[in-house]
């Protein structure tokens, strides 16, 4: 059955509509963001935001570049007409995207693209466009994964080309955030796990995450069947599988969740087997030092570092410890059991056998029926202040620390009132102050 080529806006006087949205509308897929050449970006703009009710601004008032903002996220961008329209679409990155469209609807295709549509192949204009910005490696692996194409061979060699010359200073790399803007656009895609297997293939994660190939060869044995890295971009595949709505943080965090082995590996001098203690903290520190190193937002950083942290965290043998585990870890829920569970699915060596996964999601089982039974942290039984009075406290750490266990206990089910809890810190109290 052939598809339908989706409608497209109204052009504005004189304009041609130029790359991405042309290779999208020619696979009969709706554009959303509209790259326009126009005689006049200013005054086209406006008349879009004004029918559409979006909200025009200049991107750069000296060059003559807006964008508008049109409901359902849906962005255009206009530009001034090039003298040389071919000369201009023979300047970008790949075939597919060397494309522009009339108003009826003539394309103009210098350099093939339309063919390697066909073929859903990418094949570069041109090296030296490669070359002139850096950021377009990425960008192939970026368009092999979301576009579902395959490099051309002349191509693929190109982009390893380019790759080792960044790395080894004679090209300038792009800007970390421009890196990271490309990394987050493959990382959203349900395959992104073969995104980052192209990346390492292309020699693009030397220069991007160079701590995640530390895990490449390092054999772990046990539960796990594949080397620490592998491990890492399966355990992404298996959450993107079951978690397809799986937030950003999140897939940062089952990537780079065993990060910190290849550094803490050591032997246990009486089994002889490798071990990785303290992986978990060394691992959310070096989770934060990439992706801040990447730009992130502070809060993405914050919330992957912490998955990370808490990923060993020992999950409960009954509903009790469940109520335990809810309560202590409540801010990273669900996402870290989502995180633990890719992360067991992603394990299949020799100790992994039926009886240690039924108790595994036993376990699963336990905490989301905790969780479902307290979705949300209790209101506090007792103040600061009320605990300062009843126990003789001046303000300091003891105070957070009796609130703190008044809480647990509250979440545990073992006191319920104001009366109750004052209580249990008056015997916790007598405990404490008790001879040993």
């Amino acid at each position: 059955m052939v598809r339908r080529r989706p409608p497209l806006p109204p052009f504005p006087p004189g304009a041609l509509l130029v790359g991405g949205a042309v290779r999208d509308w020619l696979r009969s897929v709706a554009p959303g963001d509209f790259d326009w050449v126009v005689p006049d970006p200013a005054g086209a703009a406006g008349t879009l935001a004004g029918s559409v009710g979006g909200s025009a601004f200049a991107l750069d008032l000296e060059r003559s570049y807006w964008r508008v903002h049109a409901p359902g996220g849906v962005q255009h961008d206009f530009v001034p007409l090039p003298g040389h329209l071919v000369d201009d679409l023979l300047r970008r990155d790949f075939t597919v995207n060397a494309l522009a469209l009339t108003p009826e609807r003539r394309v103009i295709d210098p350099s093939g693209g339309q063919a390697d549509l066909r073929s859903r192949r990418l094949r570069m204009v041109s090296e030296a466009n490669l070359r002139a910005d850096p950021l377009r490696a990425w960008r192939a692996v970026r368009f092999e994964v979301t576009l579902g194409f395959r490099l051309e061979r002349g191509t693929e060699a190109a982009v390893q080309r380019v790759a080792a010359d960044l790395g080894a200073g004679t090209l300038p790399l792009p800007a970390a955030e421009r890196v990271r803007d490309e990394l987050e656009a493959l990382l959203g895609h349900p395959d992104a796990a073969r995104g980052i297997l192209r990346l390492e293939d292309l020699g693009l994660l030397a220069l991007t995450l160079p701590e995640l190939r530390e895990g490449l060869g390092m054999v772990q044995g046990g539960f796990h069947h594949l080397d620490v890295f592998h491990h890492g971009v399966e355990a992404l595949h298996q959450l993107l599988t079951r978690f397809p709505d799986a937030d950003l943080p999140l897939r940062w965090a089952t990537l780079l969740h065993d990060v910190g082995k290849p550094r803490t590996r050591g032997t246990n001098p009486r089994s002889g087997r490798t071990t990785f203690y303290g992986h978990d903290r060394a691992g959310a520190e070096l989770a934060r030092e990439m992706l801040t190193r990447l730009r992130l937002p502070s809060a993405t950083v914050d919330r992957a570092g912490a998955l990370v942290r808490a990923h060993m965290a020992q999950l409960p043998a009954n509903e009790r410890e469940a109520r335990r585990f809810v309560h202590r870890r409540r801010p990273l829920l669900p996402e870290l059991l989502r995180l633990m569970l890719a992360d067991r699915e992603a394990s299949r060596g020799p100790d992994s056998h039926p009886a240690i996964r039924h108790a595994y999601a036993r376990a699963f089982e336990r905490v989301l029926a905790a969780l479902e039974e307290q979705p949300r942290a209790p209101r506090p039984l007792l103040t600061g202040e009320a605990v300062m009075g009843l126990l003789h406290l001046s303000p300091g750490p003891a105070v957070g620390e009796a609130l703190r266990a008044v809480a647990e206990a509250q979440a545990l089910g073992e006191v319920q009132t104001p009366e109750e809890a004052r209580a249990f810190l008056q015997a916790r109290r007598a405990e404490d102050s008790s001879p040993r």
